[in-house]
């Protein structure tokens, strides 16, 4: 509070009131014994320059816990630098107003502000017994100090006293005995963090101070002397002691009777605490926190945390709970990974529910707005949109063979999860299914058009939809290499839910002050985001990813759309859908190691395996009771392409396919095909070798692709067999010759 003390205005004019000067003169003339009630009187009214302006109706102001409702009107949460609760004085019992009286200040009802018989005492206390400045306030002079004053708290000095005094002869010109008396048991500190009677019931009793017995009033009103040194928890014996002198005082100034004194007396000291939630928030923590810091962002501290004010918001308690249910019951084993998920209305944005972690207590970090983590294929939806708005329809044909070469610089290089492709598919199978290579591709192709690169393109469409995280222009932003919040993705999604019109994600409907004037409430604006017709045309596609594609875990038996996302090495799951009625997004994965989710109780992490379960949980139990509803049809988009596109087609990559593929491939795509033959040594027979145009390349319909197919190593030249020479006849015996014989 002493902050927003030093900014109340003060005032530098000389008080008028003589009476209320030479009164506090009289007590000084006596105190000091100067010479004389002039010197007095201008010594006094030298201190009283530079007052709090006391006319300010703040000025008398105590700190108030802020409280947080939920738009069930569910307390969620008490916001508080000093635990306090302000309540009227009917609702404090009248043995602790008696009792405050008879041991602070026995002459309250008879004095105006200020006891002479009580300064006359703290003089002599002061300086005749050698204590110090000490006694001589009043009740008044004690809110006062606490109050108005409460910067100069620590100045004891005569100044200080004098300047209370004035003060307090100023606020009983302007409130009963009755008020003031309210006021001060409602600022006073019992100790243990209780500031005033309501928190110190608590604090003590686990009770209302309305319902305080005599001895529980009489412990109470006997702490604020010395709230730590008197604390029943730490020190019972002086507590009790304390507690005999209030009663004696009350006893003594006719508050109450004997037996009353004695039945008080002999009452045991019995203390029960009440159970405080930790930093004052007693469910949906992580909602709570993000309240908090959209509270720290518009007002002062001092007022968030000292201003009594009423805060509404827009959660759910009933859903709360089901998305609580949904996560941890999911996820709620040692080891398991961290999960978040946020539930909007997107037909205004309101928050219904919101999971930022598995324990505030041990860690206050809320995924749910702070953890950015990449989309993977969930951040497709955004691609989809801007091909549809740059004219392309979901039945346009693309290549989904793997790898896809990207022309960047360097080049990117894209593979399928699931292997090589299926040849041409439509983006809308490509969408249930999540091809990567089609999107690369897709993100690329709109290059070509308006002098705005596809990935600008993308970005865009992304934060008109409700991406507020600054998108790199990154053709990888197809699959989702950057950061966003499942806050971020619920909302964005919700436009689609919405027909376009995009609302941000509000949490607070409305503010009060202490005094119920409303400083804050919501007005939700959408803006047109993109056109009804493209967003239906969305939805259509991603009620496909649940109906037939990677989130069949994701159906819940009523209309409902949305996308799945993986990102590298599995570290990341989502899944963000969304009916009419919300917008949920569910993201899964360790926010601070990032392990690959290589087996969660059995499973690898994907998002239709981890993210897309925990949704349907949620989303079966958030719809029962609701009305099933359909999207709303809308009129189908106008899908106008320039006249160079209508007849060019994407050559599908043929690598790795065989001649009856291929022959299937290049009908399909509308192109023929010429094969030829060569002999290769690496690639194997029937397989291609190359193709002119390549794959990705795009040309006219009926274009003519040239294929060449291996047949394998070429065969070797036979090499004719060695024969050799005839052996030479020995010679002829050594033996007369026959003439009859004839010659060999």
């Amino acid at each position: 509070m002493s902050s927003r003390r030093k900014r109340m205005k003060r005032t530098n004019k000389r008080f008028g009131s003589a009476a209320t000067i030479l009164s506090i003169t009289v007590v000084l003339f006596v105190v000091f014994a100067l010479g004389g009630a002039g010197g007095a009187y201008c010594l006094v009214n030298s201190w009283l320059q530079d007052l709090p302006d006391y006319e300010d109706p703040r000025a008398f102001e105590v700190a108030q816990a802020t409280r947080i409702y939920s738009a069930d009107g569910v307390l969620l949460a008490r916001l508080f630098l000093e635990n306090r609760t302000v309540v009227p004085k009917s609702q404090i019992s009248t043995y602790l107003a008696d009792a405050t009286v008879a041991v602070e200040d026995e002459r309250f009802y008879e004095h105006p502000g200020v006891d002479p018989q009580g300064i006359v005492r703290a003089f002599v206390n002061s300086f005749v017994k050698g204590r110090g400045l000490e006694g001589a306030s009043t009740l008044t002079q004690q809110y006062i100090r606490n109050t108005i004053l409460v910067d100069e708290r620590t100045d004891i000095t005569f100044r200080r006293k004098v300047r209370e005094a004035y003060l307090a002869l100023e606020l009983e010109k302007r409130k009963s005995k009755e008020q003031i008396l309210e006021l001060y048991l409602n600022a006073v500190y019992y100790g243990e963090g209780a500031y005033g009677a309501q928190a110190a019931a608590n604090v003590y009793f686990s009770k209302d101070a309305a319902d305080l017995t005599l001895a529980e009033a009489a412990l109470l009103a006997g702490l604020p002397q010395r709230p730590g040194r008197l604390s029943p928890y730490d020190n019972p014996d002086a507590a009790l002691e304390r507690r005999a002198h209030v009663l004696d005082r009350m006893l003594v100034n006719d508050y109450i009777t004997r037996d009353e004194y004695e039945s008080a007396m002999a009452e045991p000291l019995t203390l029960k605490r009440a159970e405080e939630p930790l930093h004052g928030i007693y469910a949906a923590h992580y909602f709570v926190s993000h309240v908090r810091r959209l509270l720290q962002d518009d007002f002062d501290q001092s007022l968030v945390f000292g201003g009594g004010l009423t805060v509404y918001t827009t959660l759910d308690t009933r859903l709360q709970g089901y998305a609580e249910n949904a996560v941890f019951s999911a996820l709620g084993q040692p080891g398991d990974p961290d999960a978040s998920l946020v539930s909007v209305d997107p037909r205004n944005g309101h928050i219904k529910a919101m999971v930022g972690g598995r324990d505030y207590a041990t860690n206050k970090f809320n995924l749910a707005t702070q953890g950015s983590r990449q989309p993977g294929s969930a951040f497709k939806t955004f691609v989809l949109v801007a091909a549809m708005e740059d004219g392309m329809p979901p039945h346009r044909q693309m290549d989904s063979s793997s790898p896809a070469v990207i022309r960047t610089t360097p080049p990117w290089e894209v593979s399928n999860s699931e292997g090589r492709g299926r040849g041409l598919i439509t983006i809308d199978q490509a969408t249930a299914i999540s091809v990567n290579t089609v999107f690369a591709r897709l993100i690329w192709d709109l290059n070509e058009r308006d002098g705005k690169t596809g990935a600008e393109k993308v970005a865009d469409v992304s934060q008109r939809m409700g991406i507020t995280t600054n998108i790199p222009a990154l053709p990888s932003i197809a699959l989702g290499s950057q950061n966003v919040t499942p806050l971020e993705m619920a909302a964005a999604y919700g436009t689609l839910a919405n027909n376009g019109l995009a609302f941000p994600p509000i949490a607070i409907t409305k503010v009060e002050a202490s005094d119920g004037e409303v400083v804050y409430e919501a007005k939700p604006k959408s803006t047109k985001a993109i056109e009804p017709e493209i967003a239906y045309a969305a939805t259509t596609v991603l009620e496909g990813v649940i109906s037939r594609g990677t989130a069949s875990r994701a159906r819940i038996g009523r209309p409902a759309a949305g996308k799945t996302g993986t990102s590298q090495n599995n570290r990341d799951a989502w899944f963000a859908g969304y009916t009419p009625q919300l917008s949920t997004a569910v993201w899964v994965g360790y926010y601070e190691t990032e392990l690959p989710m290589n087996n969660v109780r059995g499973r690898r992490g994907f998002g239709g395996t981890l993210a897309a379960p925990i949704w349907a949980d949620f989303m079966r139990a958030a719809h029962e009771g609701l009305a099933v509803m359909n999207f709303e049809s809308q009129p189908r988009p106008k899908y106008i392409w320039k006249p160079e596109w209508d007849s060019r087609i994407s050559v599908p990559s043929l690598e790795g396919m065989s001649r009856a593929q291929i022959a299937e491939a290049m009908e399909e795509a509308g192109l023929r095909a010429v094969f030829s033959e060569a002999f290769n040594t690496t690639v194997p027979v029937g397989q291609i070798i190359s193709q002119r145009p390549e794959g990705g390349a795009r040309v006219r319909d009926n274009t003519v692709v040239n294929i060449v197919i291996s047949r394998g190593p070429a065969p070797q030249t036979p090499v004719p067999p060695v024969i050799p020479p005839s052996p030479i006849p020995p010679d002829p015996p050594d033996v007369p010759s026959d003439p009859t014989t004839p010659t060999p």
